[in-house]
């Protein structure tokens, strides 16, 4: 017998990703060095994060550095370090200022013990904020992630401290980098790209999808309602059947 779902409630979404793609090719097209579009990206950032505050979002993850880009070439990756650097120094303030909570996830094993710290900082200082809550992905990777999860329930299975029929998908999502946060409502890639490029793959399961076709320097709170939008004209039926309404 068919599952029903009710019909979502299409105001702003709880919960927003973005993977923020295009700021070389943006650089590119202008004739200016990358990391002039990455430059352009953390100010693109900052708009969208008080954009998303604006509009009653209360979940925004962003794709910030990926564990594959440290396949980049060394000089980008510098310039992508520094970024991070300034924007926690600079705007992690500012962010706590406006009662803004960030989370980090991602691998932390193996960072330089500065880029760490400041990871560690940003969290300790917004740790008891009550506003959006900002998800910076950081030497992310959702294979990696769902493979941490599954080597430490593997370790719990091997010492006895689970049984192999206890493994279940809630029990792999509670292993997950933030198990206490819901999955993205929506996803939205910038450059017109349309894949997820190893980006919370497991809690994309039932994500909307949106993907814009400007690079990431162009995007702005125009763009981003403009996403919801799309977002809004979505049915979402989890599977099941939308229940409309008088039936």
């Amino acid at each position: 017998m068919p599952t029903t779902a009710p019909r979502a409630d299409f105001g702003a979404p709880r919960h927003v990703a973005i993977i923020m793609d295009g700021n070389g090719r943006w650089a590119a097209a202008r004739g200016l060095p990358r990391g002039e579009g990455h430059r352009r990206g953390v100010e693109a950032l900052r708009k969208t994060v008080r954009a998303a505050g604006e509009l009653g979002i209360g979940i925004l993850t962003i794709f910030s550095f990926s564990a594959e880009n440290w396949m980049r070439p060394a000089s980008e990756i510098r310039d992508l370090m520094g970024l991070l650097r300034r924007f926690i120094r600079n705007d992690l303030a500012e962010l706590h200022g406006n009662n803004i909570k960030v989370r980090i996830i991602g691998e932390r094993d193996g960072l330089a013990p500065d880029i760490r710290r400041l990871l560690e900082e940003a969290e300790d200082l917004t740790r008891h904020n009550t506003g959006l809550i900002l998800v910076v992905a950081f030497n992310y990777g959702a294979r990696q992630e769902i493979a941490r999860a599954m080597r430490g329930i593997a370790e719990d299975v091997a010492h006895g401290r689970l049984t192999p029929d206890a493994v279940s998908a809630e029990l792999v999502a509670s292993r997950l980098d933030a198990p206490d946060l819901p999955d993205p409502d929506v996803i939205i890639r910038t450059s017109g790209e349309q894949r997820l490029s190893n980006f919370l793959l497991w809690q994309a399961a039932y994500s909307e999808l949106v993907f814009v076709p400007i690079y990431w320097p162009e995007f702005d709170r125009a763009a981003l309602e403009n996403a919801l939008a799309e977002y809004r004209r979505r049915e979402r039926r989890f599977g099941g059947l939308v229940v409309e309404a008088g039936s």
